[in-house]
């Protein structure tokens, strides 16, 4: 390991893994309302690349990875917007009208970004903001206390969406329309007024997701930067059990396994690199495959609504 101190490692891996979490709570926590209203979204994966290019654009544009970020949010909300419509509205077969917008939005991301750029350039991003004393602390500093504002609002939507979904008026009936869809609106609930709520923000969460990647984290765009977190987004939601609380830990699991091997390959260590690459996935296809023998899912996930006659 060279002059790196074990410790030092792991203070290294555990800090990268919370780093690269925070992309996968953002889209995780979002699909997770989504699918509790009842839609199933697969366009996230483009809804984040077309967040990344948005927030990218707008930082290299105006100077301000501040307006990145909103520009982000409302390009991911809008699309939301689109996908709500189409499931919702239109009561299109949502695994399908999932992919159509995920390859949509990958196309118009490429061609947006060969027509106004072309080429690979920095952008103004976000530093890390070292917390005042704590970020001192021994050990614990570096890795829980030395990121940049994203990371820790990221962490901090998790216990707000649980507070959200379980002990709001508003969570309550977003949790009535993804089981009991009927009964929900024979009690005065707007079925689609509430899932177009929820893929609305989904989407937005999903947007802010990718401009993470762009301002938070790379200060660059590139074609296909999201590579398939917004795919794993989805399964994480699966694997948290519709939870915020388990979407966090799955998320956790996920990027600490994908910064175990990234710090494989920076120290050296004689091991394949192609097994290295795939580890995270593997293990995560793992558990994903145990987590779900028990899983419990929204009844009326993938279901449009349709109001009884009479």
């Amino acid at each position: 390991m060279g002059a790196i101190s074990g410790q030092g490692v792991i203070a290294g891996i555990l800090a990268t893994g919370i780093r690269l979490a925070a992309p996968f709570l953002f889209a995780s926590l979002g699909e997770m309302f989504a699918q509790r209203s009842g839609v199933f979204n697969l366009g996230l994966e483009g809804i984040m690349m077309m967040g990344a290019f948005a927030g990218f654009m707008t930082s290299l544009g105006t100077g301000s990875p501040w307006l990145g970020v909103l520009a982000a949010i409302g390009v991911g909300a809008a699309l939301g917007l689109l996908m709500a419509f189409i499931s919702v509205t239109m009561q299109a077969e949502q695994g399908i009208s999932g992919i159509g917008l995920h390859m949509f939005c990958w196309g118009l991301s490429g061609l947006l970004f060969r027509v106004y750029l072309g080429f690979i350039t920095s952008c103004k991003g976000f530093g890390p903001w070292n917390i005042p004393v704590l970020s001192h602390i021994p050990v614990l500093g570096p890795i829980l206390f030395q990121h940049n504002w994203m990371v820790y609002f990221s962490l901090l939507l998790v216990p707000v969406s649980w507070f959200v979904l379980y002990r709001t008026t508003w969570g309550l009936k977003v949790r009535a329309v993804g089981t009991t869809p009927q009964a929900a609106d024979t009690l005065g609930v707007n079925v689609n007024a509430i899932r177009y709520q929820c893929v609305i923000l989904g989407g937005a969460m999903a947007g802010l997701a990718g401009a993470f990647l762009t301002v938070g984290q790379a200060n660059m765009y590139a074609d296909n930067i999201t590579a398939g977190r917004g795919f794993i987004a989805v399964a994480l939601v699966y694997f948290g059990r519709w939870s915020p609380v388990g979407i966090l830990l799955g998320s956790l699991l996920f990027s600490m396994m994908n910064a175990l091997q990234l710090w494989i390959q920076v120290l050296g260590i004689s091991f394949p690199y192609e097994f290295a690459v795939i580890m995270p996935y593997v293990m995560t296809i793992a558990a994903l495959a145990v987590a779900v023998r028990r899983v419990w899912a929204p009844t009326a996930l993938g279901k449009p609504f349709r109001r009884e006659a009479g």
